[in-house]
């Protein structure tokens, strides 16, 4: 498979939500089986060429000759068709970003939120199906970016290209990781959280947020500033050298 086996963004949409509508197929096998037809990169264009019969074939696989049932309904054949055609993604539940650009929050975090479904922690590392990217200061948190992870599930190890995928985010929030993937993700320069209640994602980062103000230790060095519990200390050293 190609180092880059999807072109954009919003082809690898397309594709988690076409998936999603057969059923939820997994989406990494819907992708091999696209390279196989299309060759990679798979890019708009290309997906805009497919039919709800190839759709059909991909799924039936090596029994496509066969006339087989492929448990997929005609109705869903066709959603999944239009979704590849990008036809009915801007009414999908994938949020609305907000615009962003470096420096407009000032002594800010970037924070990932493992999610499947509209804006909202409900997602394992390992399989959610984007992150939703947050950059979070202590009076705004705004959401910047959403990221299918169905490119980094045609990666040969999944949970490195999805480490590689948040990698300019300081925090990672999951309902579950496991422990090798989790090392791979502190190996990306990412803190991860695991908070298995999960719920909506501005309620999870409203309590970061919270927390700015006075960082404990932990956040304090994500950050780059003095933690709050050793403050104190800090302001005492300082006053002792000036005597």
């Amino acid at each position: 498979m190609s180092a880059t086996p999807i072109a954009s963004r919003e082809a690898a949409l397309r594709i988690a939500l076409a998936a999603r509508a057969l059923n939820g197929l997994d989406t990494r096998a819907l992708v091999g089986a696209l390279i196989d037809k299309l060759e990679a990169p798979l890019t708009e264009g290309k997906l805009g060429t497919l039919t709800v019969e190839d759709i059909r074939v991909i799924i039936a696989g090596d029994f496509a000759d066969q006339g087989c049932h492929v448990g997929v309904e005609d109705a869903a054949l066709k959603d999944a068709v239009r979704l590849l055609w990008g036809q009915g993604v801007e009414n999908s539940d994938f949020p609305k970003v907000e615009s962003y650009r470096e420096g407009d929050l000032p002594v800010s975090i970037r924070v990932a939120i493992a999610a499947n479904r509209g804006e909202n922690l409900d997602g394992h590392f390992g399989s959610c199906e984007r992150f939703l990217i947050y950059q979070v200061s202590q009076s705004a948190l705004r959401l910047i970016d959403v990221r299918s992870t169905v490119e980094a599930d045609g990666a040969e190890d999944r949970n490195a290209a999805r480490s590689l995928l948040i990698n300019d985010c300081q925090i990672v929030y999951v309902q579950s990781i496991g422990g090798p993937a989790a090392a791979k993700v502190v190996r990306a320069g990412v803190h991860p959280i695991k908070n298995a209640k999960g719920g909506p994602a501005r309620e999870v980062l409203l309590e970061l947020q919270a927390r700015l103000a006075s960082p404990p230790p932990w956040l304090a060095q994500i950050m780059g500033v003095p933690a709050a519990s050793l403050a104190r200390f800090e302001e005492e050293l300082e006053a002792g050298e000036a005597r």
